[in-house]
């Protein structure tokens, strides 16, 4: 039986009018200190995004969701943040803020496989 390890995730969101606090599920970041595993995916549904909001610039939320992926990578590539270590990057993508990208709070579980486990929650809770 394989050893089950205890992993976090956010999910990743858009939202368009902070004041109203509407999102859309866009991707979902997953951190699993065992596997010494972080990594994010995202995907930017354009026609979904219009019908939310026709003012949103989907190349600069590109561009920030870029950087989540690079922050998850770590090195001088991410800037500062990506000097931290895996802990210290997951938490500083997952802290509060009120901007137009946020994360859902962190929630925890338990996984064999750190990679699998980020595609099955992108399967269930993005697409």
């Amino acid at each position: 039986m394989q050893e089950k390890h205890l992993f976090e995730y956010a999910v990743i969101r858009v939202v368009p009018r902070v004041e109203r606090e509407e999102f859309l599920n866009v991707g979902v970041v997953v951190y699993c200190a065992k596997q010494k595993f972080l990594k994010a995916l995202f995907l930017l549904n354009k026609e979904k995004l219009d019908v939310f909001c026709t003012e949103l610039d989907i190349g600069v939320l590109e561009k920030n969701l870029c950087a989540f992926k690079q922050i998850c990578a770590g090195g001088n590539e991410a800037g500062t943040i990506g000097k931290l270590d895996v802990a210290s990057r997951f938490r500083w993508l997952t802290a509060t803020r009120s901007t137009v990208l946020q994360t859902s709070r962190a929630h925890a579980g338990l996984c064999t496989d750190a990679d699998e486990t980020l595609h099955k929650l992108y399967q269930k809770l993005v697409l």
